[in-house]
Parts: structure tokens; sequence; C-alpha cells
């Protein structure tokens, strides 16, 4: 049953985020440095949810970025703060597991 609500209630395109990583997105985990180095994706960088507004310059002239954590909830306001600093190619790709099996496909 709770299938059912994550997919009503998902905000995530997960064919855009495949498409986006098989074209070469800049992955970023936004993680904390220790839950970054227990497990993260192959490929990705960490710049945790606080250091991201700090850190606008590793984001530049990226094609697509796809950042994602835990839950999805760090990567939304990731993406937001990116946004709001004027990045348009961004997507939240919830959780570092679901960025894991898309690359896998």
């Amino acid at each position: 049953m709770f299938g059912i609500f994550k997919n009503i209630f998902s905000k995530k395109d997960t064919m855009q985020m495949e498409k986006s990583i098989k074209e070469g997105a800049f992955l970023v985990d936004v993680r904390t440095p220790s839950e970054f180095t227990e497990r993260h994706v192959n490929g990705s960088i960490n710049i945790p949810l606080d250091q991201v507004a700090n850190q606008l310059d590793k984001f530049k002239e990226k094609e697509q970025i796809v950042v994602f954590c835990r839950s999805g909830n760090r990567s939304g306001q990731a993406k937001m703060i990116l946004e709001q600093n004027g990045f348009k190619n961004v997507i939240n790709g919830g959780t570092w597991q679901d960025v894991k099996e898309a690359i896998s496909k």
C-alpha cells in the first residue's frame, strides 16, 4: 500500500534522471561526509547541504545536475538553493539508492 502512495506523491522524474545520468550528469550527494563515507554512488561527489550555497562554482557550466541524499528531503532543499541561484538544470534524484539503481539500468 505504501508503494501506491509513493507513486502518487512522488515528484521525481526517474526517466529524466536516467537520461541525464546516461548523458554524464554531475552527481552530487548532499549528505554529511560521514554518511557519504559509509556508502555512496560511484562517480558522485559529496557537497553537504549546508555547503551547497558556498560552493556554487562547482555547479557552473554543468550540463545536468542530479542532487540526492538519504530520503530526498535534503536534495529537495539543495535543488531549491541551486534554482534560487539561477541553475535551471537540476534534478532531485531522491535517495542515493534511487540514483544507484538508475545508473545500473
